[in-house]
């Protein structure tokens, strides 16, 4: 997918939702340098320092639209950032573009990160011939969800479920609870909508065939579990449709 589309996912309100909480974390009172620096016209220019790929620029223009400020882009999102380059100029009152500066500049640090991290990540994977994804997890900065899933996204890889409401996973935790691997997994279809997939997280590969028997539509290969992953992979003796190796 084109990363300039991939815009469209997010709604306008949570944007401007999302860059309000920013900007209110930040300032949540009396903004003392504001009387330093006024309100003179002023520009500041954002360069980029480090390569990587450019990723946050719908969550930018947001926190900048909240102070009514105006951001002009060199660069598309997506790209690939060689140092040092000057990515964007943002224009408006002197003590708006610096009451927004840090809390921008965090979030695009962030974003960016975790898109460079995900393009990596896929890169490498392709050069070994995988054919499969490139997931992400739930175990995202809090308050910041919604930007790292969306960087993992402009990285081209896949975003996994965002939150406990996008699939049903039944982890070592649930299983001991239940009382096994069947009994949990039972006990998740009965809760779960049909449109919900149920994954299992294994240790072993008799977790795997046993989750898949009782019906689990996607296994996890739990960490340390390498040696019967390879296993399942090599022999192409897979126990359901699709198995996710973390």
């Amino acid at each position: 997918m084109n990363p300039e589309e991939l815009t469209f996912l997010l709604p306008p309100a949570t944007l401007a939702g999302l860059a309000d909480a920013w900007l209110r974390e930040d300032c949540p009172s009396l903004n003392y340098a504001a009387l330093v620096t006024g309100a003179a016209s002023s520009q500041a220019a954002l360069w980029a320092k480090s390569p990587g790929v450019l990723a946050g620029r719908p969550f930018f223009d947001a926190i900048f639209a909240q102070l009514n400020c105006q951001v002009s882009w060199s660069f598309p999102e997506g790209s690939k950032l060689v140092p040092v380059v000057k990515v964007a100029e943002v224009r408006g009152p002197a003590h708006c573009l610096l009451l927004g500066e840090r809390v921008a500049l965090n979030m695009l640090a962030r974003c960016s990160g975790v898109a460079s991290a995900a393009a990596a990540a896929v890169e490498i994977a392709r050069g070994t011939g995988w054919a499969g994804h490139v997931a992400g997890t739930r175990k995202t900065t809090p308050g910041f969800r919604l930007v790292e899933k969306y960087g993992l996204l402009v990285g081209g890889a896949a975003p996994h479920r965002y939150d406990l409401g996008g699939l049903l996973m039944v982890k070592d935790n649930h299983i001991v609870a239940a009382g096994s691997v069947e009994k949990a997994i039972r006990g998740a279809r009965r809760a779960a909508s049909f449109t919900l997939k149920v994954e299992v997280e294994c240790s072993s590969l008799r977790e795997a065939v046993e989750a898949a028997q009782a019906g689990a539509d996607l296994v996890l290969l739990a960490a340390g579990a390498l040696d019967f992953s390879l296993k399942l992979f090599s022999e192409g003796a897979t126990p359901v449709p699709y198995a996710r190796l973390s």
